[in-house]
């Protein structure tokens, strides 16, 4: 009973809106679920038909559904544990003095 609760998933599908824009000032896609759905650590969003090729210079804006997969409990600790032993990965340090040879 207990193993079962710690490796077991659970998922859903909520509407959401997908906003892809290609431009010269960004290349970036967002996804806003419906309703009040938090993300946790470990958890996996699969959006649904949304559109990949957009043409340069515009932006679009589509209703989709959203498939989301909750971690199960192992999941989620190890997201965080790893999180947080990864995390001076993201770091860059430079220790130049920064004159030319």
């Amino acid at each position: 009973m207990i193993a079962g609760f710690l490796i077991s998933r659970q998922s859903f599908e909520v509407p959401c809106t997908v906003e892809v824009e290609h431009s010269f000032d960004s290349l970036h896609a967002y996804a806003d679920l419906d309703g009040d759905i938090e993300i946790f650590p470990g958890d996996e969003v699969i959006i649904h038909d949304a559109p990949t090729d957009v043409p340069y210079g515009e932006t679009r804006t589509v209703r989709s559904t959203a498939t989301i997969l909750r971690a199960s409990s192992v999941e989620r600790a190890w997201t965080k544990l790893t999180g947080r032993l990864e995390f001076m990965e993201l770091l860059e340090f430079s220790f130049s003095s920064g004159t030319k040879l």
